[in-house]
Order: structure tokens, then C-alpha cells, then sequence
């Protein structure tokens, strides 16, 4: 157990603050398979309900408080791998600071593509990564925290115009972002000249971290998937304040 927790499961009481020492997976429900993301050492979390009140084989309702991202934990995973603390401060990060850091946000990402790897739904560990989780996981690394998934991505970002083939409006680090008229369901990072670094899976991918481009003659199929899914791009501007997220 981490050095001082005090013994399990006494000390799992709900509106607890811990700071991670190991990382952890977080489930989108109380039971049952459903990875929704992965929080590394570092982290903080607050517990939302405690064990007494879930009740046998249930797992705990946790928040994660540097991006506000909600979860499911099992009790036992926080055993050796937290330490209790105090609320971290939100860093209020403004777009000038934001620009100084986007080349190790950009590092990060395609030194991610360099390791094998392939794509995992929730995956925000590494070396396997879905495609948000990855986003989330690149600005992290430069201390710059945007939320977890790829809609709430869209709405945090600030809206850069772009179509096929017509891309000067974009920056390198912006996100770019697909699906279907009614919803986002996958982001890339945009790395210049309308090529964009991104995790995507089986289906319509590669199974892994890949490059593609917005280029209307690109014949390759998975750019071309993409292309046809285009919903827009945008540019975060700020570091999110930890505060919890809209579902």
C-alpha cells in the first residue's frame, strides 16, 4: 500500500482526494467489461461513492479532477498505487503558452507512432492508444490538459474552417475532427499541410497510429474513410480547469 493510506477499505470513503503513484484503468460501468480510459501516475482522482454504499463486486464511481472525466474503478486497483492529497491547482494555460509548448505535444505523438502498437477503445496508456485517448495523451505530456473524448474535444476546441483540400487556416497541433453530421466520433492531430497523426481501428484503420491527409486525390482507403467523415477542426486555446464534464 502506498505510504500514507491508511488500510483498505476504510480509507475508500467517498470525497477523498488521491494522487496516482501507478497507473489504473477506469470502466464506464459499475460492472462488466467497457475500458473507458486509462489514468497514469501522477493523476488525481476524487471518490465518488464508497464502498458501503455500492455494495459486493460493484466498483467505485470516481472523477478524475485534472480533466473532470467520470469513471468506474475497482476498489482494490487504488491499493499500492495512491497516496491521499489535496485538490491540484487548475493551471489556467492561455493560447501564447500553449503555442510554446506544441512541439513536444507534436514529439510526443509521433514518437507514440514510432513504438508498435495497435488501437484499444479507451486505451490512454500507451503504447495502445484509441484516437482521443492519444490526443489527451500528447497535451498531457506538455502539461496541457483538454478533455478525454473526441466530442467533448470538439466542444473545447475553438472552431478552425477547414475542407478537403483546402487547409490554411490549419495549425500544426490543431485537432481535426470526423463522424457523422450528429455527432464526432474520432479526432487527429493535425502535424502541417493537412496530414494528421491518428489512432484508429480495425474497421475503417490501421489498427494503430498512422498518417493520413485531408488531399482530395488521396486514394489510400483510410484517408479517404476519413475524408468523407470530415466535420471540422479546432484549436485549443486554453487548458481545461478540471471541472466536471457534460455527458
Amino acid at each position: 500500500m502506498a505510504a500514507g493510506a491508511p488500510a483498505a477499505p476504510e480509507w475508500l470513503i467517498a470525497g477523498t482526494n488521491w494522487q496516482l503513484t501507478g497507473s489504473v484503468d477506469l470502466y464506464s460501468q459499475a460492472r462488466g467489461e467497457g475500458l473507458a480510459s486509462q489514468a497514469w501516475t501522477g493523476r488525481h482522482l476524487q471518490i465518488l461513492t464508497s464502498p458501503a454504499a455500492t455494495g459486493p463486486g460493484m466498483r467505485l464511481r470516481v472523477r478524475l479532477l485534472d480533466d473532470g472525466y467520470p469513471g468506474f474503478l475497482e476498489p482494490d486497483s487504488l491499493l499500492g498505487r495512491a497516496v491521499a492529497c489535496s485538490p491540484p491547482q487548475p493551471q489556467l494555460l492561455q493560447r501564447c503558452s500553449i503555442v510554446q509548448r506544441m512541439e513536444q505535444v507534436l514529439s510526443f505523438a509521433q514518437a507514440a507512432q514510432r513504438v508498435a502498437n495497435t488501437y484499444l477503445w479507451g486505451g490512454s496508456l500507451g503504447p495502445n492508444y484509441d484516437c482521443s485517448g492519444l490526443m489527451q495523451r500528447a497535451y498531457a505530456s506538455a502539461g496541457i490538459w483538454i478533455p478525454r473524448d473526441a466530442y467533448l474535444q470538439e466542444r473545447f476546441c475553438q472552431p478552425v474552417a477547414v475542407q478537403p483540400g483546402q487547409v490554411q487556416l490549419l495549425e500544426p497541433g490543431d485537432l481535426i475532427f470526423f463522424g457523422t453530421p450528429q455527432r464526432c466520433s474520432h479526432v487527429g492531430l493535425h502535424l502541417g499541410g493537412g496530414r494528421y497523426l491518428h489512432s484508429s481501428g480495425v474497421a475503417h484503420g490501421r489498427n494503430g497510429i498512422g498518417i493520413d491527409d485531408l488531399a482530395p486525390q488521396n486514394p489510400d482507403p483510410v484517408a479517404r474513410h476519413y475524408r468523407l467523415e470530415l466535420r471540422g477542426a479546432g484549436r485549443v486555446m486554453h487548458s481545461h480547469n478540471g471541472s466536471p464534464l457534460p455527458t
